[in-house]
């Protein structure tokens, strides 16, 4: 079946979507500041450029070369022993299953867009009040806006690569950057501004450790979208003759600004009307909400605004975990895009449900084992094991089982006299990076 292909600001818009999620706006500018400001920004950096980088050319090429789904990719490309290369390609896998969690959360921003028009919380206890009810009490609302959530992605990926996803992206991507500027714009003339800028930039190289080179490079890693089909399935769908190094360049440029200006923007609201920085959903969903109460109706107004930023952060990345495995039904079983598509939707959706459920007072001891309950182990098992797992298995793959002439001979014209260093940086950096981290991750190092 002919593959639709992205236009080049197309497929650049859509692989930064798909990089932009809400990882972006709240976890880079909080772990700047807990590991060391300035100096974790160097690290972070420096492991986007030799992991991170490295990683999603290696992910373009396979697709841009495979020309299918990840499967087939891996299949069709692989010099020897190809029914078993082509489990490599069920990394795809992973992205299913980070939607089963994502779904859910992308409702709770839903709920407060709509919440934020009307109301919001007039301190951080207030909010940490409502967010907790919202999350363990109130299983109507979640489900409602899981719902919608579903809805949504599941009618884009219906519209294929051109009528949907590259569609979206072509408004969403601009809109979210368009939303945050403005934002970052008012910030730059508020008192706090200076003190956002020094609690993210200011260098404490006493905090820089092992701890915190593991925690930038799985960043780097997690927050680029690798190792789980979508980069690769997207460049499957790029124009011949695109150049990858110039694409991915764009992406990880794209995918750091945002995540530097949001966290600029926040942290500058949270200091200017005292709520104070929190970490994870707490800076978003507790101390946030708070910020903006103190704003009066401006408030009301940039958290209506912040909210659909990150909705459609949230939506962007969704539409690109998903669509791998809707590929791949497509290529292999010759399914049509609406068969696909829907029952990839339903299976995050119905088992979202469950994830969803595991949070909610009754059902949480039902639904835990160990420490974590169901949402929790999804989250933990896709960045702990199977996200790793998908970029070792790209880098061992471009870097030791393709022909390295014919690597050279697609790469070296785009990364010149650089081709050696990544190539070295794929071979034996990122391999035992992704390693490092996955042994982090699992708590074994």
């Amino acid at each position: 079946m002919k593959i639709a292909r992205f236009s080049r600001v197309g497929f650049i818009l859509a692989a930064a979507g798909s990089a932009v999620g809400l990882g972006n706006i709240w976890k880079f500018p909080y772990i700047t500041g807990e590991y060391g400001g300035g100096a974790f920004v160097f690290v972070y950096l420096l492991t986007v450029l030799l992991i991170g980088f490295s990683i999603m050319i290696a992910e373009m090429l396979i697709g841009y070369i495979g020309r299918k789904d990840a499967v087939s990719s891996f299949e069709n490309i692989a010099p020897t022993h190809k029914h078993l290369w082509k489990y490599g390609g069920f990394q795809s896998l992973a992205g299913l299953f980070v939607m089963i969690f994502y779904s859910v959360v992308i409702g709770w921003i839903f709920h407060y867009i709509v919440t934020s028009l009307s109301s919001l919380p007039s301190s951080v206890q207030e909010a940490e009040t409502t967010f907790n009810a919202m999350i363990h009490t109130d299983i109507a609302t979640q489900l409602f806006y899981h719902s919608l959530a579903f809805i949504w992605i599941t009618y884009v990926l219906t519209k294929g690569i051109k009528g949907g996803i590259e569609k979206m992206n072509m408004f969403l991507m601009p809109a979210l950057m368009i939303i945050l500027a403005g934002m970052f714009i008012y910030a730059l003339s508020l008192d706090a501004f200076p003190k956002a800028v020094n609690f993210m930039f200011a260098a404490d190289w006493s905090k820089i450790n092992s701890e915190a080179f593991v925690v930038a490079v799985g960043h780097a890693f997690f927050t680029l979208s690798l190792g789980m089909g979508a980069i690769m399935t997207y460049a499957a769908s790029m124009e011949k003759n695109s150049n990858i190094v110039k694409a991915a360049f764009w992406v990880v440029f794209l995918d750091t600004i945002i995540a530097i200006v949001a966290g600029l923007m926040l942290f500058t609201f949270l200091y200017q009307y005292g709520a104070g920085p929190a970490k994870g959903p707490g800076l978003v969903f507790i101390s946030l909400p708070a910020a903006f109460y103190e704003m009066g109706i401006l408030g009301n107004i940039f958290a209506v605004l912040f909210f659909i930023a990150l909705a459609f952060a949230g939506l962007t990345s969704s539409v690109s975990l998903v669509e791998p495995m809707v590929q791949y039904f497509i290529d292999r079983f010759s399914w049509s895009r609406f068969k696909s598509s829907i029952l990839m939707g339903l299976f995050f959706y119905l088992i979202g449900i469950i994830a969803l459920l595991s949070n909610i007072d009754g059902y949480q001891e039902l639904l835990t084992w160990g420490d974590k309950n169901f949402f929790d182990w999804v989250d933990y098992v896709t960045s702990a094991i199977m996200l790793p797992i998908g970029g070792l298995i790209m880098a061992v793959f471009v870097g030791f089982i393709l022909d390295k002439r014919k690597v050279e001979s697609l790469m070296k014209p785009q990364l010149g006299f650089a081709f050696e260093t990544w190539y070295f940086s794929l071979r034996y950096i990122t391999p035992i990076a992704m390693f490092v981290v996955m042994l982090n991750l699992i708590g074994i190092f």
